[in-house]
């Protein structure tokens, strides 16, 4: 019996060591889960389609045939082999990873435009170097059958214009389809996807193609803009696309002197703010701009590059949209647009991922929280409680 006894007792320290044990790494388990897979559900759950025009008197069947649901976002910056650090590739990486897929698994937009450097090194990879950035990419922004990915080129993907290649500029077209004046129509909405890059001007082979298509796809839709019965014989032979007006979709934003006027809390910084921007390298060119302007006459653009948001007016009524970096390497608080557009209106609205700083504020949180209850467990560290319970007995014994 007294044996017995014995044994329960030497067995009770082990239990009580097992069970404390158990909470810590329930506890671990919880943080991580949260940190890295239901905050990103938390943060794009708040996110909500924006309404346009005469939706609200649409039913849920006319909304979803008229109604297209887009979301923008830019420069994800996959890191390579030669500047990224696997650390770097692992933190980064999963956190687009995680907010593409909770942003498709919650909002279910029928497009995704990504608005260039799609890569980081792009521009110099070798061809195993691109083909593992590639693979990365396809496993990272995989989507359903039912949403279409569509990616434009970057100065990262295909180099500044003194790096771009005719090889490059294949390399990229092959994997995403994409070619610079290209038209893609959905729901009767007409998107112009350009080739920024090739917008220099010097009549480079690249640039040479890439206009020609961007002039002969200005004359189709200027022509479809047409009243049927306006008579005009450059338009008689003239493929007629939807009648609605275009948006306009590159890398570069159009030019413009500094991001002096953008405004909001994911708009450069202060000290960043007043520095002029140079043109075909930050913006493109005065006249690179004025062309393209003149040839579409969008009533949207959307932009990358800068990594910061900003919205600007060209000729007092064409809004431009310059969507921030959709990764953490570059900003602490990345966001990508959601847009419902109609072939007559759009209206976009903001949704932001979770805040870098905020995780990693709950992780030290978490950790200094862990360290307390250790020692605490261990006696080194008295609780509270038992402090003021030793406190109070002196007093009394006093």
């Amino acid at each position: 019996m007294l044996t017995s006894s014995s044994t329960t007792v030497k067995k009770l320290p082990l239990k009580r060591r097992l069970c404390f044990l158990l909470k810590l790494v329930c506890f671990v388990s919880s943080v991580l889960i949260f940190c890295e897979f239901l905050i990103y559900y938390v943060v794009i759950f708040q996110c909500r389609w924006p309404n346009v025009k005469g939706e609200a008197h649409m039913s849920e069947k006319e909304t979803s045939a008229s109604v297209l649901k887009a979301i923008i976002l830019a420069d994800t910056h996959l890191l390579g082999e030669i500047k990224g650090h696997w650390l770097d590739k692992l933190r980064r990486e999963w956190q687009m990873e995680r907010s593409f897929q909770t942003a498709l698994w919650l909002l279910q937009p029928d497009i995704v435009f990504i608005l260039g450097d799609v890569f980081d090194e792009g521009k110099w990879s070798s061809p195993q170097a691109w083909a593992d950035d590639v693979r990365r990419f396809q496993k990272m922004f995989r989507h359903s059958i039912f949403t279409e990915l569509v990616a434009l080129a970057g100065n990262h993907d295909i180099g500044f214009h003194y790096e771009m290649t005719t090889y490059k500029v294949n390399r990229f077209e092959k994997v995403f389809n994409f070619t610079s004046g290209k038209l893609i129509t959905r729901k009767g909405i007409n998107f112009v996807l350009v080739n920024s890059v090739a917008m220099e001007g010097d009549g480079c082979a690249v640039c040479r193609t890439s206009e020609a298509k961007l002039v002969a796809l200005s004359h189709k839709l200027n022509c479809s803009l047409q009243k049927p019965n306006h008579s005009n014989k450059r338009c008689s032979d003239v493929e007629r696309l939807p009648a609605s007006e275009p948006i306009l979709l590159q890398h570069y934003p159009l030019y413009r002197k500094s991001d002096a006027k953008c405004t909001g809390e994911d708009s450069a910084p202060p000290e960043e703010k007043n520095i002029p921007f140079k043109e075909k390298y930050d913006v493109l060119s005065q006249e690179a701009s004025q062309k393209l302007l003149w040839w579409f006459q969008p009533r949207l653009i959307l932009s990358g590059h800068t990594h910061s948001a900003c919205e600007v007016l060209h000729a007092g009524k064409i809004p431009e949209i310059s969507v921030p970096s959709f990764s953490w390497r570059n900003r602490n608080n990345p966001s990508f647009i959601m847009g419902s557009i109609t072939p007559t209106d759009f209206s976009l609205q903001k949704c932001f991922l979770p805040f870098e700083s905020r995780v990693f504020t709950i992780y030290c949180a978490a950790g200094a929280l862990l360290v307390i209850l250790v020692l605490a467990h261990v006696q080194l560290l008295t609780p509270p409680f038992y402090f003021a319970q030793r406190l109070i007995s002196k007093h009394k014994a006093v």
